[in-house]
């Protein structure tokens, strides 16, 4: 009962969406562990004719182009995927970065792609670039037809606490969260839209303060989650790994509770043992009573 309110909330969601309306799109709710049903971190907003990403996990070219099918928006193509915002260098975050870079370049984008994210950003991508030396070379001057325009990536090594990007359907800026060892680990905040939606994404982080302030009543918070009771039952040395890096079902009830959110939906899931009903009843358990959804890929809110 509890998986079928969480999708017919998300059909309700995609059937009542406009072109104006600002859309949240879960390409990969997923973590480092390979689940078939999950995709590696990825989220789409999807404003006006445009998309913009929020980190490029495994899959995230598929993904979109299968939520672009299902859900009939063309931003979501291949050849349109041209801006992305990543919050940290994890590899479960940024192993789809070449399929981002190389996929929809050689489906006739025409573009640059536009990337923002922390300090070696642009070192990943260089590397990226070398690494596919020959595939490009190929490409360009074997005779395949080509446009050379869509295989250039601008990288941008943003700063958080300011406007990163803005255009003329959103504004994004950037804020630091805790991530464990990583200096630099970001969320990000999404204005500016035509129907004046507030969206928030935490990445990947522990319990921080910055959530509570940047949402502050926001219309969806995109927040990454684990298991307290999957937690309770892992081995000592992934408990502390886990609690300096990540937050718990108990830890997030107690940030949403404050930071108000008008839709909280979960993502990066943490299931091990559990399961999505109970991860959901230990948010409640908590003390957390506001609209909640369990996020899964291929959903929209």
């Amino acid at each position: 009962m509890t998986r079928l309110v969480f999708a017919l909330a998300a059909a309700v969601a995609c059937s009542t969406a406009l072109p104006a309306q600002t859309r949240v799109v879960l390409l990969g709710t997923g973590t480092p562990n390979a689940d078939p049903e999950r995709s590696g971190p990825a989220t789409a907003i999807v404003a006006g004719d445009r998309s913009y990403l929020f980190d490029f996990g495994p899959g995230v070219v598929r993904r979109a182009a299968a939520a672009a099918m299902k859900f009939k928006i063309p931003a979501l193509e291949a050849k349109n995927l041209r801006i992305a915002f990543v919050t940290h260098l994890h590899s479960d975050h940024t192993a789809g970065y070449p399929d981002l870079i190389l996929t929809p370049a050689v489906l006739e984008r025409d573009a640059p792609l536009e990337v923002f994210g922390p300090s070696g950003l642009k070192s990943m991508t260089s590397h990226i670039l070398a690494a596919y030396k020959q595939d490009l070379d190929i490409r360009f001057h074997g005779g395949e037809p080509s446009k050379p325009r869509g295989y250039v990536v601008n990288v941008h090594e943003i700063k958080p606490g300011a406007v990163v990007y803005r255009d003329e359907f959103i504004t994004v800026a950037a804020f630091r969260v805790k991530h464990g060892a990583w200096r630099e680990a970001f969320g990000y905040r999404v204005t500016g839209t035509a129907d004046g939606r507030t969206i928030v994404i935490s990445g990947d982080t522990a319990p921080t303060e910055a959530i509570v302030d940047e949402c502050n009543g926001c219309d969806v918070l995109v927040h990454e989650v684990y298991s307290k009771a999957g937690f309770d039952k892992r081995p000592p040395e992934w408990q502390r790994y886990h609690a300096r890096y990540h937050t718990s079902t108990v830890e997030l009830a107690e940030l949403a509770r404050r930071a108000k959110p008008k839709l909280l939906v979960l993502t990066h899931e943490l299931i091990w043992s559990s399961n999505p009903a109970a991860m959901v009843a230990e948010i409640r358990d908590a003390g957390y009573e506001g609209k909640l959804a369990f996020g899964n890929d291929l959903e929209i809110y």
